[in-house]
């Protein structure tokens, strides 16, 4: 599982910038406006071979009772209690205010490693404007400068070194019995617990009414037809007692790390809702991470006829990058239209494993070229010459050639639907890689 960072301070201190740089993306919003922040925002970071989660979060006030910053504070707990390590970022122009006492605090009592950043450190000489920092109880600030990226890959060092990435030999992978990793995601209340117990005959987790009752991801052994399968309950089971119950339960962390393990990902929708923003998210994540995917539209019984017209148009234009999903519209409560989601299950699994030998590539890309060639670049066309596979769940495919940089997109969607084609690939992503061969008389006179 991905480790867990998140950022936590005051409003107006840079975590937004330092989220983005810590992702290398733009994804926050950012602005010189405090309070911009209001929900918990995730993205990905990769420091040398080791990858990791990143939640911003607003502006964090513990003591607010009320209004937008009670709730922007119920976030920023979340986000903590999902975190590995927090990174508490500081404002080093500004110095320590009374907010931030609030939020050491609180920091604290929960134990968990804390990372004093200080930002906004660029062209101040370090040592005299740390030294008041210290009085926080939290150890020493790392002046970094997220606006201008000084002292980032440091600070990512620093934030994993606790969890001993960097020590020790790593360990060893787990022994395949055969199973398949089949993971059942989507937003809160969809009925992903009911579906499982449902499969199970039996009920194993706790399901009812009630929006994000499960919290960590669990996983239940199960054999159908003579296939073993760990099915994964995306957002997992809650447990009583704990410190955050009161809040917020759906898990994104959890619903992440479930999927980046998982073979192949069953993204259930609400018929009743239709395709939402949070449905989005979560497919575009299934789609970055390059699971086989299966998308199955629960609640189908109880939508009439002009309902389930509007949700079939949502999800032709809402989710067209998942066109090579199969859908299936059940009833998990009443136990219909499961039967063909298990043969989708098996066939996105088969495809993203599928394995294609080099003269059948090459065969099908010479005969794509043939077919269609691509379009000349000035006075240049793109020669592609031979391919081969580059991996598994999901398939890649490399190709090889001369002047491929000028390969356009559509070519390669082409190309793609060739290799689908043949191989018979549903379910799951199909990655292209081009590569150039260098002239090996570049650099000579």
């Amino acid at each position: 599982m991905k480790p867990v960072l998140a950022l936590v301070g005051r409003p107006n201190v840079g975590k937004s910038t330092l989220f983005n740089r810590l992702t290398k993306s733009r994804d926050a919003i950012v602005a010189d406006y405090a309070g911009l922040t209001r929900d918990r925002h995730y993205g990905q970071g990769k420091q040398g071979k080791y990858e990791y989660i990143v939640i911003d979060t607003g502006g964090f006030e513990p003591t607010a009772e009320s209004g937008i910053y009670k709730e922007m504070a119920k976030q920023t707990r979340q986000a903590v209690a999902e975190a590995d390590v927090v990174l508490f970022v500081l404002d080093a122009r500004g110095g320590v205010s009374t907010q931030d006492h609030d939020i050491a605090n609180y920091l604290r009592r929960l134990g968990k490693p804390v990372l004093l950043v200080a930002n906004k450190a660029e062209g101040m000489k370090e040592g005299a404007h740390l030294v008041e920092f210290f009085e926080l109880g939290l150890g020493e600030a790392l002046p970094v400068s997220a606006a201008h990226g000084q002292g980032i890959n440091n600070l990512a060092e620093l934030a994993l070194a606790p969890l001993n990435l960097f020590d020790g030999e790593p360990l060893e992978p787990e022994a395949d019995n055969g199973a398949i990793k089949l993971a059942v995601a989507g937003r809160p209340n969809v009925g992903k617990s009911t579906l499982i117990n449902t499969w199970l005959g039996e009920e194993r987790l706790v399901a009812f009414d009630l929006p994000g009752t499960t919290r960590d991801a669990i996983t239940v052994p199960f054999e159908r037809g003579g296939q073993l399968f760990e099915l994964i309950d995306t957002a997992g089971l809650r447990r009583r007692g704990k410190v955050f119950e009161a809040i917020e339960k759906f898990s994104v962390v959890k619903t992440l790390q479930a999927i980046e393990s998982a073979n192949v990902v069953l993204l259930l929708l609400d018929a009743t809702q239709g395709v939402t923003d949070q449905d989005a998210h979560i497919a575009g994540f299934i789609l970055e991470s390059g699971r086989a995917v299966v998308l199955a539209v629960n609640k189908w019984d109880a939508v009439d006829a002009y309902q389930r017209e509007l949700v079939q148009r949502s999800i032709e234009t809402r989710l067209p990058f998942l066109k090579f999903a199969d859908i299936h519209f059940i009833s998990a409560i009443k136990r219909q239209g499961l039967g063909p989601v298990w043969k989708s299950i098996a066939d996105a699994h088969r495809s993203a494993m599928c394995k294609m030998s080099t003269p059948v590539l090459t065969r099908l890309l010479l005969e794509a070229v043939q077919f269609q060639s691509p379009k000349r670049a000035g006075m240049f066309r793109p020669k592609l010459r031979y391919a081969h596979q580059g991996g598994m769940n999901p398939p890649l495919i490399v190709i090889h050639g001369n002047s491929l940089e000028h390969v356009t997109d559509s070519y390669k969607r082409f190309l793609e639907g060739r290799f689908r084609k043949e191989f018979k690939l549903v379910g799951t992503p199909l990655r292209i890689q081009l590569k150039t061969s260098s002239n090996p008389y570049a650099d000579k006179d």
